[in-house]
């Protein structure tokens, strides 16, 4: 419960204390709205009165934007034009005055509300956005003010007396004034000087993040007590005003534009608009709460929280509705279980919903599936991903659901044994926890573990836990590859700078001017340019560099390509016209807001207005247009081998490999593998020509077949086609876009197919589960992988073909194992075809156990001889003790184990010993033999 805030003399509550369902609607004149009718008449509203533009939802899969696990806000997608880092040939630059309703999922990183949901009645992980947004000053303030309050009391009709609204108080301590614009605005609207309350920058100054954009905001409230005593007030929309910029130092500076960025959450309006004080009791939830009453048998739901909900029945309805509606929507958007980065978050929240259904609801195997139906049926008409995508949706949720019932059976017995075991004043072993964990065996979220250990009455030992965990993140961090270098950037005030000179966009249409020599080479045109600015590592602008200085210079046009489109940027180098044999190496270039930013070092000075030279590498651009090109082909032939539901989720390419991330339904077979590669050598070998052509957006809206990402594209945009001219390709009639690749794409290409040479897949993994990453190889590297496999099958054949003669005694035997585990590491480890790896790995492992079987035959002989000649030898006593050679595996049964046996003998002699219950080996160094062996007797006769 909130702590009330003094405000005109009376206790008013910022964040209301949910009592429970309130069935009385804002008038019984006529019945209370449906949630679809409140998301439509917001839209419409926006459209129809006040011209803007609706644009749908993003994906909840972050674009480009690696500080967000999932989109959490309606303004993710508008970041660029925030940041002013918009592409100006996009759509998006267009934009002026937006409104839509965003899919939103708050759940893990800066901004989660996982741990909530259940145990109040308001909290959501996934919730839809409902915003309006001004871009450049299209207005501002006083307009945004005016349209919020005529949308919410003359269109939905909530009574102006329940509704507050808050302003910022200022901030003295960075000297940010009171926003009294917006007090007087909404005094002028009619709100009484009694509702209208000031807060500071926690409450009323809205942040991007550290640093970006930022501003005042206000806020709209409805107060659901409705006059009758104490108000308690629930925040209904945040209106935010960005005009500063948060500074690396901490400090505000005015942005160059100012921008409207607006946020509703729908789930809360349509609780006021049907007269409800739980979000859970309006049409958006009953759906769903009557059909895990059905599906499960629990007693019917009847709102309560705390403890009042006996049982926890309540919570875990509340957490099965919620949960579902989050996995539908972020499997349908591409985000599937998995093992890190959103993926993990998703597994938490798939697997909370398993526990609540299955222990607490006692829902039968498969329920959750069952419940992806009634979340399309309310969620879909808005979100038709959600219909197209709702079989596999029901399909993934259903089996990892039953994956995980097993792992969390086998867990509750883990816990309820150690539990048992501890005193009345222990905590749970850390140990046990991580072992039940994610990062563990099972695959138990820790917060989970928690969880169940909390119902218990048990307290984990956290500082413990603590300690793993950074253990763990210290270990993956040695594992993880080397993060690349973000480099030179532009940030908004040099991007605004820049703008208001007037200067324009940079001009990198020349990295498209290459042509196919009668050879067979590739002619790479220089490009002539001006300096236009020059900036230091730091981002200063300047006018001139001098020698031995990293900088970032600005030209007016440029031949090199900028990383963008997942292909690496272009490196080369730049002369002075004047003095062609100073070279300035050019190590990337970027692209920041529609201008190209090129990284270099200069070896003497450079100043503003030179006039340059540039040349790319030859060769690593050659190589990035082999590797894009090659990853049209293999785009095209995954969806020729395993179906047109195959789609892209992302690559990454440089001259040395490249990689592609493909949603498919299940991990691929060799065989599979094999038929795709065949498929882009067929297409190699055809030498087909490659198609380029800018053509208008609108024309490739309906091209049946046409490839895109989830990506914003330029207009005119980029086609680039195989085999097929670009006009024939994008001919609704002639679907050719169905037989070959052609795909929206800014990259560089080669002119024909033919260059590629070949193209080997050499590796190939699951990201999650339905997203599937391939790393490939072309031209040389992959005809050399090929050798590599065929000599490698060759030496599996070689071994398969001595096991199959047979071994005469023991050493010869093992001699054969360790040159089956010696090809086995290699074979996992070379660069060749994964589907030859595949093949070879599965006879290899059939080759290892035959080898093992035939030592144990040949050990079991040996053994009945030692045991024998031991016997003679130690005719009396309880026990033997003597010393085996090593090269003997032979078995014994103890009454004790041999692990724990070797341990303690060569711990004896200052080493170490492993092994299993019935066979160990261990290692040591000393000079009296007896005492060792006195050891092993006497641990053995105590064990006895």
């Amino acid at each position: 419960m909130a702590a009330p805030v003094a405000a005109a003399g009376r206790a008013i509550w910022r964040t209301p204390p949910w009592r429970g369902p309130s069935r009385r609607p804002l008038s019984s004149a006529s019945p209370p709205p449906r949630a679809a009718a409140v998301r439509a008449a917001f839209l419409s509203f926006f459209r129809d009165r006040h011209g803007h533009r609706l644009v749908p939802s993003a994906s909840v899969r972050p674009r480009g934007d690696p500080s967000l696990l999932f989109v959490n806000a309606g303004m993710n997608q508008f970041k660029p034009i925030f940041l002013g880092t918009v592409d100006p040939r996009s759509e998006m630059a267009g934009f002026r005055r937006v409104a839509n309703s965003q899919k939103c999922v708050r759940a893990g990183g800066r901004h989660s509300d996982l741990e909530d949901v259940g145990r109040d009645l308001s909290h959501h992980t996934f919730f839809e956005m409902l915003g309006n947004w001004a871009f450049g000053g299209e207005y501002f303030k006083e307009e945004a003010c005016s349209m919020a309050w005529e949308l919410l009391t003359q269109v939905y009709g909530i009574p102006e007396e329940r509704l507050w609204v808050s302003y910022f108080s200022g901030d003295p301590k960075v000297g940010l004034d009171p926003d009294l614009e917006s007090r007087d605005i909404w005094l002028r609207l009619g709100v009484p000087a009694s509702r209208v309350l000031s807060f500071g920058p926690q409450e009323n100054f809205w942040e991007m993040g550290d640093t970006g954009p930022c501003g005042p905001c206000t806020e709209i409230h409805y107060d659901l007590a409705g006059g009758v005593g104490t108000p308690e007030l629930v925040e209904l929309w945040n209106l935010v005003f960005m005009q500063h910029n948060r500074e690396a130092d901490g400090s505000l500076q005015p942005l160059p534009q100012r921008h409207v960025d607006t946020g509703m959450g729908l789930e809360r309006l349509v609780a006021v608009l049907q007269g409800r004080r739980s979000t859970y009791d309006t049409d958006l939830f009953s759906p769903l709460l009557s059909a895990i009453h059905q599906g499960c048998g629990a007693p019917p739901y009847l709102g309560r929280v705390g403890a009042a909900d006996e049982g926890r029945t309540d919570t875990a309805y509340r957490v099965v509705a919620d949960h579902i509606r989050t996995l539908s929507v972020c499997i349908a958007d591409g985000v599937s279980p998995g093992m890190s980065g959103a993926p993990l978050v998703l597994r938490r929240i798939l697997r909370r919903a398993v526990r609540f259904s299955s222990e607490v609801l006692r829902a039968p195997p498969g329920f959750l599936g069952s419940l992806v139906p009634v979340v399309v049926e309310t969620l879909g008409d808005a979100y038709p991903e959600l219909q197209k995508n709702s079989a596999q949706i029901a399909s993934l949720v259903s089996e990892d659901e039953a994956a995980f019932l097993a792992s969390l059976q086998r867990g509750r017995r883990i816990i309820d044994r150690t539990v048992r075991r501890l005193g009345p004043s222990h905590v749970f072993p850390a140990e046990v926890a991580w072992s039940l964990s994610l990062s563990g065996n099972l695959g138990l979220p820790l917060d989970l573990v928690e969880l169940m250990l909390e119902e218990k009455g048990v307290q984990l030992d956290s500082a413990g836990l603590a300690q793993l965990a950074q253990e763990e993140a210290q270990r993956r961090a040695q594992q993880a590859e080397p993060i690349q270098e973000q480099g030179l950037q532009l940030d908004v005030h040099a991007l605004g700078e820049l703008q208001r000179r007037g200067v324009p966009p940079t001009d990198d249409s020349p990295k498209y001017s290459y042509s196919l020599q009668p050879g067979g080479g590739y002619e790479f045109g220089t490009c002539e340019a001006q300096v236009l600015q020059l900036y230091t590592e730091d981002g200063r602008a300047v006018a001139s560099v001098g020698e031995g200085q990293r900088c970032g210079l600005l030209l007016d046009r440029t031949n090199f390509y900028a990383e963008q489109g997942g292909q690496a940027s272009d490196r080369g180098y730049l002369v002075r016209v004047e003095q062609q044999d100073v070279l300035f190496p050019v190590a990337r270039a970027q692209v920041c807001g529609g201008f190209i930013l090129h990284e270099a070092v200069a070896p003497e000075c450079l100043k503003v207005g030179d006039q340059v030279q540039l040349h790319v590498d030859k060769a690593w651009r050659l190589g990035c247009m082999e590797k894009h090109t090659a990853i049209h082909l293999l785009n095209w032939a995954l969806r020729q081998a395993l179906g047109p539901g195959t789609e892209q989720r992302g690559s990454h390419l440089n001259p040395e490999h490249l990689r592609l991330d493909v949603a498919t339904q299940a991990p691929l077979t060799p065989e599979q593998l094999q038929a795709v590669e065949g498929i882009v050598q067929e297409a190699v070998g055809q030498d087909e020509a490659v198609y380029m052509e800018e053509v208008a957006l609108a024309c490739t809206a309906h091209v049946p077949g046409l490839r895109s990402l989830d990506e914003i594209y330029p207009d005119p945009v980029r086609v680039v086609s195989v085999g097929v001219p670009v006009a024939h390709a994008l001919d609704p009639a002639s679907q050719a876009a169905l037989q070959t690749s052609v795909e929206l794409c800014c990259g560089t290409h080669l002119l024909r197919t033919g260059a590629v040479g070949d193209l080997v897949i050499v590796g190939e993994r699951q990201l999650t589960k339905g997203t599937t990453r391939l790393l490939a190889i072309t031209g040389e590297q992959a005809q050399q992988a090929r050798e590599v496999g065929q000599s490698l099958a060759q030496e599996v054949e070689a071994a398969a073909e001595r096991l199959s003669r047979g071994s005469r005694d023991v050493v010869e035997a093992q001699r054969l194992s360790k040159d089956m585990g010696r090809l086995t590491d290699a074979v996992d480890t070379a660069m060749m075809p994964q589907w030859q790896r595949r093949q070879l790995q599965a006879t290899l492992k059939v080759l290892q156990r035959r080898a093992n079987t035939a030592i144990r035959k040949l050990e079991v002989g040996q053994a009945a001889q030692k045991t024998q000649e031991l016997l003679r030898r130690h005719s009396e006593g309880p026990l033997i003790v003597d010393t085996v050679s090593t090269e003997s595996l032979s078995s014994v049964s103890p009454a004790f184990t041999a692990e724990a046996w070797a341990l303690a003998v060569c711990s004896h002699m200052g080493g170490k010993a492993w092994g299993s219950r019935v066979v160990a080996q261990g290692t040591g160094s000393t000079a009296d033999l007896e005492a060792a062996l006195s050891t092993a007797r006497a641990y053995a006769l105590n064990q006895l």
